[in-house]
């Protein structure tokens, strides 16, 4: 009996007038999303009912679920929608299917405001607990959670929101980092402290590197990477491939703040489609590659792995290096342990570090992985003199001090690098497989 009730109040609702009065658009449109997320559709009902006033009326409907169901009701009159999306647990964790089919609906209604609540139904055991968000979005905060058990959140407003082929995307005006970009409810980039996570991705590898020419950044649309890799006058090409063509359209327009029109430079060749085959088909080409990708426990999540990271490394040119993000090693510890130990069994040299990066709620863990390049140990007098050379400026976080202190890891975060110790053998002296936790904090 045990199971999730998930609910939702939209209010002012931006979206087409077709999802607040189609009821075959609504009932397609919820069939859609039941499959996508991995539910079962046994049977549907939807009403019409009058106009009223001299508007349309709302539309009220169900769809009936193996699971449970998925109810919406519309108030065209007021741009009001509600939701309520209930899932049973009984032979299996539905919860977080129940959650995404939520997110998807409201995503396309586009509210201005948000209303949720998150009800655990018949734990007779613990008795049951009704959960809100941890900053109401009614009350005008943009909540991300960590974990399931964890969540930070930021006082703003939705400006925008679409469904794209591959994700849902949102604009979002927030009052400390003005606009914002979040995909599939998570939060990307931001015009005001973008630099925290651009200039850490970009900069220590770039600047370790003698004279990077060629460089590859799988995802990274919003252009942020491209634009501090520019800044580096050896750099003679970047290539930007992600697979959504929507994202860069909304960077070019909407986040300029954030690339500096790095997008429209002659020098950035933008190719939209599958950027690890487009990366297969260019062996030994780059200098530098960057993984500017969703996080680990995304979609994305097969490229976080040895078998990926072996194409990756086909890819390199001599001396060349990869850099990605692994999460939080706070938050996300076995996650991390497993990507690093997955580099390992590829690259000489896997150098971990991290940074506190304000749009991400967190302490945020970075690595650099090459069979040449060290750049733990590189010393600042040279880090100083290679930006000097090279008239690298405008940088508001990386200077030659941060260098070494990015890679200067605290005890606990050196541990999980540390815990992952094989014997030797491999191609690293550190690597091995974990299974990654869905849900874990820091351990003591």
């Amino acid at each position: 009996m045990q199971g999730l009730h998930l609910t939702a109040d939209l209010y002012q609702c931006q979206c087409d007038s077709e999802l607040m009065i189609g009821t075959d658009v609504i009932a397609r449109y919820c069939d859609e999303q039941v499959a996508a997320c991995g539910l079962t559709r046994v049977d549907s009902r939807w009403v019409k009912f009058p106009d009223w006033q001299g508007g349309p009326g709302g539309v009220t409907g169900m769809v009936l679920l193996a699971e449970s169901h998925l109810a919406i009701h519309t108030w065209p009159e007021t741009g009001n929608v509600t939701l309520d999306v209930y899932v049973c647990n009984f032979s299996s964790d539905n919860s977080q299917q129940a959650q995404d089919l939520l997110d998807r609906i409201i995503d396309a209604y586009q509210p201005t405001r948000i209303m949720r609540h998150r009800l655990v139904r018949g734990d007779i055991e613990g008795g049951g607990s009704l959960e809100q968000t941890p900053a109401p979005e009614e009350r005008g905060w943009l909540v991300e959670r960590l974990t399931p058990s964890a969540a930070f959140a930021f006082r703003g407003q939705v400006l925008h929101g679409q469904a794209t082929a591959h994700q849902s995307l949102q604009i979002v005006q927030t009052d400390c980092f003005g606009k914002a970009l979040r995909l599939d409810g998570r939060f990307m980039t931001s015009e005001k402290e973008e630099f925290f996570y651009h200039e850490a991705l970009v900069h220590p590898a770039a600047i370790s590197h003698p004279n990077p020419g060629r460089c590859l950044i799988i995802g990274g649309g919003d252009g942020g990477a491209a634009e501090e890799l520019l800044k580096h006058p050896s750099v003679e090409q970047v290539v930007i491939a992600d697979l959504d063509a929507d994202v860069i359209e909304v960077a070019r327009t909407q986040f300029q703040a954030v690339n500096r029109g790095a997008l429209d430079d002659p020098r950035v060749h933008i190719r939209i489609g599958d950027g690890m085959a487009f990366m297969d088909g260019n062996p030994g080409q780059f200098d530098l590659i960057l993984m500017d990708l969703t996080d680990p426990d995304t979609p994305a999540s097969e490229l976080y792995t040895a078998a990926s990271f072996a194409r990756v490394h086909e890819a390199l040119a001599p001396g060349g290096a990869v850099v990605l993000h692994l999460g939080s090693p706070v938050f996300h510890p076995a996650q991390v342990q497993q990507i690093v130990a997955e580099l390992q069994r590829t690259f000489a040299h896997v150098s971990p570090f991290g940074l506190y990066i304000p749009l991400y709620g967190a302490y945020w863990g970075l690595a650099v992985a090459s069979d040449t390049l060290q750049p733990a140990r590189l010393a600042p007098s040279e880090v100083r003199q290679r930006l000097q050379q090279r008239r690298v400026s405008d940088l508001q976080y990386f200077n030659a001090d941060v260098h070494g202190a990015l890679f200067a890891l605290p005890n606990y975060y050196r541990a999980l690098t540390a815990a992952s110790a094989r014997p030797a053998g491999g191609r690293a002296s550190l690597g091995t497989s974990h299974e990654v936790a869905q849900d874990e904090c820091l351990a003591t």
